[in-house]
């Protein structure tokens, strides 16, 4: 290898390095040291070899560590804490050895030293394993090893003992796409699918919300009546499209947030948030909700921007017969501009909100809409953390492998964070509704959340009954996806 493949080699190594132990102290002091020490020639020595290969292998590996918490991360994990021990071990000064001897200390002494010259074997043997190149289950590089190795052994081991990472580049480019982007596309298919399932209920709820009926089967019957199946069903193709990227989007600020929180309580508070909750028996407390609702909030403010213009445009057409008619808009101008919106699909009734309120009219009733989505997934994010917490521990089980769990937590986020944030949901609603009657330059009446009053809280029982069944369904589906791409890994390529 080159000076410039060498320095490249080291800083790839460094930067995965420090991921896989997440920039936490005093592993990544320990990282550095150990790399530093591989890099350096040895005395007498005036260069150093370095085995390209060996150091590919090693970056697969950190990456992998620092990818979850599986084996790979477990390993480093552990390699990094007797390192540490080792190097406190060996700062003990001379001055205390010799007080030590001194006091009679002797005997006890040489027992210790015969102790401490046999405890690192296996940290010893563990290295060796991980640097031998012909090891059969580990064909791993814990640091760049010298000297030539053997080049076809990764051609004569089979493919279920290769390492999970290399395993993954052998797939084709489709299933390669999958493992990598696991948690996109299990919400994805997820959305679409609980989306669908649901959606007749949230068409309900819109309706008893911008409109009076006598109640949930009066509604279903006056719609069927006037609109047959297909009224139930418009304006899917907006949530569908709006869901599926919103949750998938949602769902990885969420993540990045919620780590990124918890290393900063971790650096500045001493407070280990995720390690508190993987924890056996725990249950939720102050930080672990405090920290899952912040991140959940600003997942839920940064998805406005996308959410909005497909919510107006859902909303739309679930309301466009009923706004159409002439008892519930009696003004022509206004009756003429709702008619408009009937019978469109979710791009043409985009563009028609942009004909009749311009490019702006897209983002009507934002304020409302950043309030609820803020408020709202946040309350979601954290009851159904602390929800799957509580069931975990009182199932004695963990979460991935405990359905019921999942399931349970999943439609309980969906009816708590509905009945909370209700309210300004139907005030976002109406005021949407109003503005639908007006063109650009007239001014739209605004719309006062009322907390407590029964008007604001017409449909709530079909809109936690749908939130409910919506979301049992997503994150049930969420989870068996996520598990079975996952399980990949494990299956031998042929």
């Amino acid at each position: 290898m080159s000076n410039t493949e060498i320095l490249h080699a080291y800083r790839h190594l460094l930067r995965h390095g420090l991921h896989a132990v997440q920039f936490s102290l005093p592993a990544r002091l320990v990282i550095q040291s150990q790399l530093r020490q591989a890099f350096r020639p040895k005395k007498g020595e005036t260069s150093q070899t370095f085995d390209a290969e060996a150091v590919r292998r090693t970056i697969w590996f950190l990456k992998a560590a620092a990818a979850e918490r599986g084996l790979e991360h477990k390993i480093v994990k552990n390699l990094v804490k007797i390192a540490w021990a080792r190097q406190r071990e060996s700062e003990v000064s001379w001055k205390q050895t010799v007080n030590h001897l001194e006091m009679g200390g002797g005997k006890k002494r040489r027992l210790e030293d015969a102790v401490v010259s046999t405890a690192y074997e296996h940290y010893e043997a563990t290295i060796a394993m991980l640097n031998h190149n012909d090891s059969p289950r580990l064909q791993l590089q814990t640091m760049p090893s010298t000297g030539n190795n053997d080049k076809n052994g990764d051609e004569r081991r089979p493919a279920s003992s290769r390492p999970a990472d290399q395993r993954h580049h052998e797939r084709p480019p489709h299933e390669r796409f999958v493992k990598r982007y696991r948690t996109e596309v299990a919400a994805s298919m997820s959305s679409v699918l609980s989306t669908v399932s649901a959606f007749p209920l949230d068409s309900v709820k819109t309706r008893m919300q911008t409109y009076k009926y006598a109640g949930f089967l009066d509604c279903v019957r006056n719609t069927y009546q006037t609109e047959k199946l297909r009224g139930f069903f418009r304006g899917v193709t907006a949530p569908m499209l709006s869901v599926t990227l919103v949750r998938t989007v949602s769902f990885s600020i969420y993540q990045r947030s919620k780590h990124t929180y918890c290393n900063w309580l971790k650096k500045n508070m001493g407070v280990d948030v995720l390690g508190h909750v993987n924890s056996k028996g725990s249950y939720p407390n102050l930080w672990s909700v405090a920290t899952f609702g912040a991140a959940g909030a600003t997942a839920g403010s940064c998805i406005t921007l996308i959410a909005c213009p497909f919510e107006l445009s859902k909303l739309s057409a679930q309301v466009s017969v009923l706004l159409a008619n002439k008892q519930n808009c009696p003004e022509p101008k206004s009756q003429e501009i709702a008619a408009s919106y009937q019978n469109k699909g979710t791009l043409k009734t985009m563009k028609n909100i942009v004909k009749h309120r311009g490019i702006t009219g897209l983002y009507t009733g934002f304020k409302l809409h950043l309030m609820r989505d803020t408020l709202g997934t946040g309350i979601y994010f954290m009851t159904y953390e602390s929800g799957k917490q509580l069931l975990t521990t009182f199932g004695g089980d963990g979460a991935h492998s405990n359905p019921l769990a999942v399931l349970v937590a999943g439609g309980l986020c969906g009816i708590v964070s509905w009945a909370m944030i209700y309210p300004i949901d139907s005030a976002k609603s109406i005021y949407q509704r109003n503005s639908l009657m007006h063109s650009k330059g007239e001014k739209v009446p605004p719309v006062k959340i009322q907390f407590f009053r029964r008007q604001m809280y017409r449909g709530l029982g079909v809109s936690m009954g749908r939130s409910c069944a919506v979301n049992a369904v997503f994150f049930s589906s969420f989870e068996f996806i996520k598990k079975y791409i996952k399980a990949m890994d494990d299956e031998p390529t042929a």
